[in-house]
């Protein structure tokens, strides 16, 4: 039986002052920058004009850790809040995620909303059941899968996104792309996963390059919020894959940012799905299907998924993404070093539980290998 849940109620295009009157003690999540800079202002000056008493939580780093959500767990304890505002990229939701998920092991948490706010265009995390937390010493991502952790309300505003720099844009993008087409091939995939799916990839393929190149471009940066969060609508239903798997590796290991990995990653786990080097498996269909959706379909379906995967290639040199882990600053040395290692790590991950490949780790790792090199069909 499938199926498919979608718990948030989206606002789109704005909503925190209507949301502000009714919150009377918010734990707000963010990090330092969005502390500091004075961006969450977005947030608390909503609240302090609807008579609101609030305290932040701004320890969030990229890739949260253990110990973020440990501190932040004792801090909403002490506090009792009645809601919880996310503030932030894809770490400072995926850190409150966590934090409410452990705190309820403590207290009753069901009565108190939690809100996420994205305030880039790539994660998905304000409406997935997914959240990544990191453990620095063992060099590993753990991803927690729950429905627990779905936020009740997600503010898309993309007013929010207008003064990310480039890289984040491009990152945080090409994010919204491979979780798009790792739903879309995922084993768990529906009608329903693939609909919100097949709706992403044309809104990244019709405003990436462009919310890109042209950041004031608030018509593009609006289509690529709703783009990541119809992706991760999709994903959290579907499930990812390899990618994901490997890109949480790869990104543990050498601190790679997350949608920079995945990027990285894209085309060469592409390739071995679809069997593009060796004899095409069912997965190059479901490729050459995304292909007839962009208009790059062949008149053949290896022709088809190699046109994706040169599509996804394009990204990736357009965007100013490495287009190898060697590009990425990683020497051979080190990577020698590591890479069984991560190929283990990618095999243990849960994310790639629903990859439409079988793998071994020995696969894994020639994968790994292939994307330092740059090897690709």
């Amino acid at each position: 039986m499938d199926t498919f849940h979608v718990k948030t109620k989206i606002l789109i295009g704005g909503g925190m002052d209507e949301l502000a009157e009714k919150l009377r003690r918010v734990f707000i999540v963010t990090d330092k920058f969005m502390a500091e800079s004075g961006r969450v202002a977005y947030v608390t000056d909503r609240l302090e004009r609807a008579g609101g008493e609030y305290v932040i939580f701004s320890d969030v780093q990229a890739d949260p850790d253990i110990g973020t959500v440990t501190r932040g767990v004792g801090m909403i304890l002490d506090f009792q809040p009645d809601a919880v505002v996310a503030f932030g990229g894809g770490s400072a939701i995926d850190a409150a995620k966590a934090i409410v998920y452990f705190a309820a092991r403590e207290r009753d948490m069901r009565s108190c909303p939690f809100i996420a706010v994205p305030t880039t265009s790539g994660t998905g995390s304000e409406v997935s059941r997914f959240a990544v937390i990191t453990d620095r010493e063992k060099g590993l991502k753990y991803p927690l899968i729950d429905d627990s952790l779905l936020p009740d309300l997600a503010v898309l505003d993309a007013q929010l996104t207008t003064s990310v720099p480039p890289a984040v844009t491009a990152d945080t993008g090409i994010d919204v792309f491979t979780h798009a087409v790792e739903a879309f091939v995922s084993t768990a995939s529906n009608d329903f996963s693939d609909a919100a799916a097949e709706k992403a990839i044309k809104l990244v393929r019709s405003n990436l390059l462009t919310a890109y190149g042209s950041p004031g471009d608030l018509a593009a940066r609006q289509k690529m919020h709703n783009a990541s969060c119809l992706a991760g609508i999709a994903f959290s239903n579907s499930g990812l894959g390899l990618n994901h798997g490997m890109a949480h590796a790869l990104g543990a290991r050498f601190h790679i940012p997350h949608g920079r990995a995945n990027g990285i990653m894209l085309p060469y786990v592409m390739s071995f799905n679809a069997g593009c080097a060796e004899k095409l498996t069912p997965t190059a269909k479901r490729y050459a299907q995304i292909s007839r959706l962009l208009g790059l379909e062949s008149s053949s379906i290896r022709q088809s998924a190699l046109n994706l995967i040169r599509t996804a290639r394009r990204y990736v040199e357009k965007l100013s993404i490495p287009a190898t882990i060697q590009a990425a600053g990683v020497g051979p040395g080190e990577f020698e070093a590591e890479v069984r290692s991560m190929a283990e790590a990618a095999m243990a991950d849960r994310c790639t539980a629903t990859n439409p490949r079988t793998c071994t780790v020995d696969e894994i790792e020639q994968v790994f290998r292939k994307a330092f090199a740059g090897r690709l069909p």
